[in-house]
């Protein structure tokens, strides 16, 4: 007979921050804000939600957790017995910080787990690549570090983990209003030229070189994007406000977090990070910006339990 699942069942999941300048589609960081979650087998479906867009979290209709739950054991010719979910969430939702992948690994975790369907990472992370359109977040926020991933075949995905060398300090800009990654898909071009091609290859390949090899000179450079970030500015106010301090005052790169609105900030791990975020503060307050500055971390570790 196979072994039952605990009747309990706990996941962390790291927040991300997708596309990093030039790698469109194709890289990600993970960071410590995160997604907790405990299950356990109930009567009826239920949430008990903490922490930041609680009243979203906590709405039984619709929610991406359980959707995603059902649809894979549907999928697998299995039922999906009820759960008592606790969730405390940290990662805004809807703001470019891969709050959709985050649930929807979790609905795919559950199912795996409940379901006892004896999912690899590559198949629960191309689960979830799948549903998303695309594996940069998914990969990132399962594995942890920084990734590169691409789909392979429908159903799996084949994932390159890097762990950063050196200290890389981050500062995510967090604006009010949110911003649907469909948005912000319409406003891109159907076709690029093959210069604007060939540079995002180059810098793409510059930024893997500046993480893997702690090179902070190689970071400004590395982050500069002509496929997606100059098309969204419009739509994401603080990019360019907040790409204009680029080599000043401990600001070593700027890139869009995913699709936006967020805005993720590396700072100089040489330079005051309160005196950085004061000065940032100050530029988006000169500019008529608003947006909470959240001190934050590479996550090195991805999803546990």
């Amino acid at each position: 007979m196979p072994k039952r699942a605990p009747k309990i069942f706990r996941l962390i999941l790291p927040a991300t921050s997708a596309n990093l300048g030039p790698a469109f589609d194709a890289a990600a960081l993970a960071f410590n804000l995160h997604l907790k979650l405990e299950a356990r087998p109930a009567a009826k479906f239920s949430i008990q939600a903490t922490g930041r867009d609680r009243n979203i979290c906590g709405q039984l209709e619709n929610h991406l957790i359980l959707t995603t739950y059902r649809e894979v054991l549907e999928a697998a010719g299995k039922l999906a017995p009820p759960l008592s979910l606790k969730i405390a969430n940290d990662i805004p939702i809807g703001k470019g910080c891969g709050s959709s992948a985050a649930a929807r690994l979790a609905g795919i975790a559950l199912a795996d787990h409940y379901g006892q369907l004896g999912w690899t990472d590559a198949h629960i992370v191309g689960e979830a690549s799948r549903r998303e359109h695309h594996p940069d977040n998914a990969s990132a926020c399962w594995m942890g570090g920084l990734t590169v991933a691409r789909m392979s075949g429908a159903a799996e995905a084949q994932i390159a983990t890097i762990r950063p060398k050196g200290k890389w300090p981050l500062l995510l800009a967090i604006p009010d209003e949110a911003l649907s990654t469909e948005e912000a898909r319409r406003v891109l071009p159907g076709h690029y030229s093959r210069a604007d091609v060939v540079a995002n290859i180059q810098n793409s390949m510059l930024l893997l070189a500046a993480f893997t090899q702690g090179r902070y000179d190689l970071l400004s450079a590395a982050l500069e994007d002509r496929i997606h970030q100059p098309y969204r500015a419009a739509l994401c106010p603080l990019l360019p406000c907040l790409q204009e301090l680029t080599g000043k005052a401990g600001v070593l790169g700027v890139a869009l977090s995913g699709a936006g609105p967020s805005v993720i900030v590396f700072l100089d791990p040489r330079a005051a990070a309160q005196k950085t975020k004061k000065f940032i503060a100050a530029h988006l307050s000169h500019s008529g910006l608003r947006a909470e500055l959240l001190p934050t971390s590479i996550a090195l570790r991805g999803a546990r339990g």
